[in-house]
């Protein structure tokens, strides 16, 4: 039960609720039974002070050897101090000069035939000394509260004594507790089943993300996780669930990838193999041999293409670290543009290069930052068609925060890329199947290649297209570290 959320959840909050609660109740019944254990004393206080007073009065109006007859003749006196004893929930005794009780609303102790002890009779009479809570020196069985007071008629003492057996704290507050007891006991079981409804709203999700990770390891990623609400939970089984569907989608990629390389791989390989065999065996005649070592040269360099630009991946993936230098980005462009420019000129297509009046100079690596230029403008003299335009622009811009950047801009006509394929043009290995089209020799990394090394320089690359119309790309960069002298 302890390995599992829901019982560490469940036992720790029994123990801390039920913590509290018998806390609160302690606390409460405790102060209760002071606060009534307080206003006893003030009432039983009260009430002996008014029954000495009657007392007192009743002798002097009768004379103090009344008050050995007034309880058994019915007397005022005795109705009195009855309904005195009535409503305080007390026992009232009162005793002569010698410690003799001569009257008294306790039935069970006779008057006459009782008496205190001499050290309490003289304790009474000449200290203050208390019986709050005692046997008044034997004269009751057990522990009850008293409280006395000495009323003294022509020079004649008599001991007013007022007594309560039930003065335990817990009788005064046991009603109070009872009540108190069985609302905690209410309280309890709803936090008990609240908790329960909601450890299991946490812990039944956290057990479907569970089977789904162990699904999507085993490369079964259709497993959905279901989930209600907008709390933490919630949002990571739905960010779990577009995990999975990119996961997905990249094995997806993945696997066309593979498929794709292998195809590269395989092709010019059978070629260079059969071609090779076809010399050795004697089956190419030698007049044919210069023909068909041009081919696998070809072909070698088209392996080496490939694999170059795999190690480039890997060197961006494992975070090398760049060289940033100050360099003219202008004239890097320009440089980029004049290497294509046999392709240009073949599908006679307009170029429009504008840099402002000054060449832009930027802090980068100089090497990974041509190779992205070339990327992006190899593609886009790639898809563009015949008789189409690009233009490319480099200026200053602001980055919302007043700081200077560097952009560049390269936009070609041409068919376009279909709106749902945009996310998707940066992902390794993803080609378009109109890319596939008419690029036949293409991996699928060069553009992501030129958006992490951009990222790596901490700028971004963005792409926009509508379909049969343009695409562009444009990426910033920081400006140069020191002002350099602007030239054409």
């Amino acid at each position: 039960m302890f390995k599992s959320i829901f019982g560490k959840y469940l036992t720790t909050f029994t123990v801390i609720l039920l913590a509290c609660i018998i806390a609160i109740l302690f606390a409460v019944s405790s102060r209760i039974a002071a606060d009534s254990y307080a206003v006893q004393r003030d009432t039983m206080n009260v009430s002996v002070g008014s029954t000495a007073l009657v007392v007192d009065t009743y002798l002097e109006d009768y004379g103090y050897d009344k008050i050995y007859t007034a309880f058994s003749e019915g007397s005022d006196l005795a109705g009195l101090i009855a309904y005195t004893a009535r409503t305080s929930h007390t026992q009232i005794y009162i005793f002569d000069k010698v410690g003799k009780l001569v009257g008294t609303t306790d039935k069970e102790y006779d008057s006459g035939n009782r008496r205190l002890s001499e050290n309490a009779l003289l304790t009474m009479l000449t200290t203050d000394e208390s019986y709050i809570i005692s046997t008044v020196d034997g004269f009751f069985p057990s522990n009850r509260m008293n409280d006395y007071q000495v009323v003294y008629v022509q020079d004649m003492p008599f001991i007013i004594m007022i007594s309560m057996s039930n003065y335990s704290r817990v009788v005064f507050t046991q009603e109070i507790v009872t009540v108190a007891v069985t609302v905690a006991l209410w309280i309890f079981l709803a936090a008990m089943l609240s908790l329960y409804v909601i450890s299991r709203r946490t812990t039944e999700p956290l057990s479907e993300i569970i089977t789904a990770a162990k699904e999507y390891s085993k490369g079964r990623f259709d497993t959905k996780i279901s989930y209600t609400g907008q709390d933490e939970v919630a949002e990571l089984a739905a960010a779990i669930n577009d995990m999975a569907v990119s996961l997905k989608h990249i094995d997806e990629v993945r696997n066309s990838f593979l498929g794709n390389v292998s195809h590269d791989l395989r092709t010019p390989m059978t070629t260079i193999s059969g071609f090779v065999d076809g010399i050795l065996d004697g089956t190419i005649p030698p007049e044919q041999h210069e023909k068909y070592l041009n081919i696998i040269s070809q072909e070698v360099k088209r392996l080496s293409r490939l694999v170059n630009t795999l190690l480039e991946v890997s060197r961006l993936e494992s975070g090398t670290n760049l060289k940033p230098t100050d360099f003219n980005l202008s004239e890097t462009a320009r440089t980029v543009l004049i290497s294509l420019e046999s392709k240009i000129s073949k599908k006679n297509i307009d170029i429009s290069f504008e840099t402002g009046e000054n060449d832009i100079y930027v802090n980068a690596d100089p090497d990974s930052i041509h190779r992205v230029i070339f990327n992006l403008m190899d593609n886009a003299v790639k898809f563009t068609p015949e008789n189409g335009n690009i233009s490319i622009n480099i200026a200053f811009v602001s980055d919302g925060r007043k700081k200077k950047k560097a952009q560049f801009v390269i936009r070609n006509s041409g068919e376009g890329i279909p709106k749902d394929e945009l996310p998707h043009v940066f992902e390794r290995f993803y080609k378009t199947d109109r890319s596939r089209g008419l690029d036949k020799s293409g991996t699928g990394l060069g553009l992501y290649i030129a958006k992490t090394s951009i990222l790596n320089h901490g700028e971004d690359m963005l792409v926009d297209s509508v379909e049969g119309e343009y695409t562009e790309f444009r990426f910033t960069l920081p400006p140069a570290l020191v002002e350099v002298a602007s030239r054409r």
